[in-house]
């Protein structure tokens, strides 16, 4: 017998919306060229571990910068 709390509400199964196959493949490509710049800035610093976190935000900014360049024509 599953002993219940009255105020607690059974969980509901998660929602999951489902995203073109194209807008999947930009996300794909989008994090991996985040990764690779995220890679590059680590090799460039030495390896330094514990700041993953740092060159993945890093690494967002600059890919972003990249393809505002390259719709502006700038790149």
């Amino acid at each position: 017998m599953n002993a219940r709390s009255p105020n607690v509400s059974p969980m509901k199964e998660p929602v999951l919306l489902h995203e073109p196959e194209s807008m999947q493949k930009y996300s794909d490509e989008m994090r991996e060229q985040i990764a690779n710049k995220a890679y590059e800035l680590y090799e460039k610093r030495g390896r330094e571990a514990e700041r993953d976190v740092e060159d993945w935000l890093q690494a967002e900014k600059l890919v972003r910068q990249e393809m505002i360049g390259e719709e502006v024509g700038l790149t």
